[in-house]
Parts: structure tokens; sequence; C-alpha cells
């Protein structure tokens, strides 16, 4: 409430609890007519926002981690081998430069017309 309970007078006070009777009754008749209970509004407190600690992450995730290996049947601990690279041969290595010579060349000749 923005006004403070302090600063009303006695008869404030007194008006504004019979008004706040009259609300719940009016509630009440409006639940029993409608077959459920409607909550009142006065009552509604905004709930705090819950935040996890970066420990309690990052147990969350490992044990996350932990049932996906299980399920595809590989061990967490160990990583796959990468696959060694394919070596070009000698002969790949030649085509492949004087194609790019070639390239080179024509972009230069472009430039200094």
């Amino acid at each position: 409430m923005s006004i403070l309970l302090n600063s009303l007078s006695v008869q404030q006070l007194r008006k504004a609890a019979t008004l706040k009777e009259k609300i719940q009754s009016l509630e009440k008749m409006l639940g029993q007519l409608l077959g459920s209970s409607t909550k009142p509004v006065a009552h509604a407190v905004p709930k705090k926002r819950w935040k996890m600690s970066a420990a309690g992450r990052a147990k969350i995730s490992a044990a996350a981690k932990a049932r996906w290996a299980k399920v595809k049947g590989r061990k967490l601990s160990v990583k796959p081998a990468r696959q060694a690279r394919r070596k070009m041969s000698a002969a790949a290595k030649a085509k492949l430069s004087a194609k790019m010579k070639m390239i080179w060349a024509r972009r230069k000749a472009k430039k200094s017309k």
C-alpha cells in the first residue's frame, strides 16, 4: 500500500476494514455462484526469484552429462580420438600451385590495366 497505516485516522481505518470485509463477502458470493473459489486479490504477494549458484549449475550439468554418456553407452572421461589428416600428394600440390599462380597472374593483369 502506498498510504502508511500510521498516517490514517481511526475513522479511515474503520472504513477501510469494512470495505475489505465487503469485498471478501462479495468474492465469496461470486465463488459460490460460479462454483469455484476465487482467490482474493489483496493477498497476492509477488514471488521472489530464486537464483541458483554456479556450483549448483555445475553439479546439475555434470549429472546430465553423465546420464547422457550412460544412455549413449560410452565413458564420460574418454574423448574420441581425432582422425589423422590426409596428406596431399606431391602431384596434387604441384597442380594446385600452378592453378593458383594462373589465378594470381590474371588478377595482377586486371589491376594493371
